[in-house]
């Protein structure tokens, strides 16, 4: 019998999407809004599995030469760079028997094919900020793991304390800078692949049904070029009135990207976000101008886009 801890749809699901002979539209209340995608640069991958690449550590500082005397040789060094592509799939069954009982067959496998793609969203947008190889070997390293002191020379330090902190994100995408990877061969995003109908195993032992089969796939790793390219403002308090967001310490990393901060992008959650919108709304601040994309509404500090993205938490511990 079927139970509401089944990883497929079953009776009860399909009953819940249908009214008066339609399939209803489903409220979304459980998607998110990570604002990653806009800006990244996606680099299609060197190797098998991951991306290499070189970093320069040091550079000939040459010799003011005296009369009648040489100077010595030198050499820059440079260090290789390997970063990994994890992939993320997951597999969508349907019974044949519920769909063909569906009165709008598209619109009911279209309901739950959306549902796939906001939940690998989130997941990828977690794994963006918080990716952790050596906890999740599958995975690809994220934003914490790159900066985990406050004290780090891309770091700023928010001032607070305990397990309720938050961290705002400069990212500085382009192809010598930071930016996404992708095999080689493959797509960029999400990769959704109608197997059509299958023989797959039943919930009882020893048995088979036939299933509509979606197999939905995301490969991507993140390559850091240059470290001065990500900033983190940390330890920033996610409640209260002290050690809360500061333009001062967004202004600080921001005057330590490279390159002019050419590409840069600001990411935080809803908490910053807001109270970012709420000081931006004073015509006398001028950190922040309004603009436009696609017919909305942008915010921008000195120039630099801000994106939500609420894969960021309000809980982190804060960095000693």
């Amino acid at each position: 019998m079927s139970t509401l801890l089944s990883t497929r749809h079953t009776l009860l699901d399909l009953a819940n999407q249908t009214h008066n002979g339609n399939i209803m539209k489903v409220a979304e209340v459980l998607n998110e809004t990570n604002e990653i995608m806009q800006d990244a640069v996606w680099i299609e991958a060197n190797m098998e599995g991951g991306h290499k690449g070189n970093v320069r550590t040091s550079l000939p500082t040459g010799t003011w030469r005296k009369v009648n005397d040489g100077v010595a040789k030198e050499k820059s060094t440079t260090r290789m760079i390997i970063e990994t592509i994890g992939e993320l799939q997951s597999r969508s069954e349907v019974d044949k028997l519920l769909y063909d009982l569906a009165p709008d067959k598209a619109a009911y496998r279209t309901n739950e094919d959306m549902a796939f793609l906001e939940g690998l969203g989130q997941t990828f947008a977690d794994t963006f900020v918080y990716g952790d190889v050596v906890a999740n070997p599958e995975q690809f390293n994220g934003l914490d793991l790159r900066i985990q002191s406050k004290t780090a020379t891309n770091a700023v330090d928010g001032g607070g304390s305990g397990d309720d902190t938050t961290s705002i994100w400069v990212v500085q995408w382009g192809v010598n800078k930071v930016h996404f990877i992708y095999p080689r061969s493959s797509q960029i995003g999400i990769e959704m692949r109608d197997l059509g109908e299958q023989s797959v195993d039943g919930e009882t032992s020893s048995t088979k049904f036939q299933a509509l089969v979606t197999l939905f796939t995301l490969r991507a790793g993140l390559f850091v070029h240059d470290d001065r390219c990500i900033q983190r403002i940390c330890n920033i308090e996610s409640a209260g009135s002290s050690n809360t967001f500061d333009e001062n310490d967004l202004i600080t990393a921001l005057n330590r990207l490279p390159y002019g901060g050419t590409g840069a992008v600001i990411y935080c959650n809803e908490t910053i976000k807001t109270q970012m919108d709420i000081r931006a709304k004073d015509k006398t601040n001028v950190n922040y101008t309004p603009g436009e994309a696609f017919g909305r509404p942008v915010t921008f500090f000195r120039g630099v886009p801000v994106r939500k993205v609420d894969a960021i938490l309000d809980t982190e511990t804060a960095l000693s």
